[in-house]
């Protein structure tokens, strides 16, 4: 039952990291044709930021889950370590 909620949980992260992505550029897409002064560079500012912001919480969240996958490896080896002593 474990590893069904770790592995559910590994594709919700890549369809959150799909989903943020997309909101980054339709929201930046968005900025810049808002026709205000200045709005392109703010736009590109969103783009950059955005994508910024993208690649720090996917890291957080696949950090996570190689936290666990390590964690159950050195007990996995731990283990077989105990049953050959």
């Amino acid at each position: 039952m474990r590893e069904f909620f770790i592995n559910s949980f590994e594709k919700l992260v890549g369809i959150i990291i799909v989903l943020m992505v997309i909101g980054v550029v339709i929201g930046a897409i968005g900025t810049m044709f808002s026709g205000q002064s200045g709005a392109f560079f703010a736009g590109l500012g969103v783009l950059f930021f955005g994508g910024i912001y993208v690649v720090m919480m996917g890291g957080i969240l696949y950090l996570s889950l190689g936290i666990y996958h390590n964690t159950m490896r050195t007990a996995d080896a731990i283990e077989r370590l105990e049953t050959k002593g």
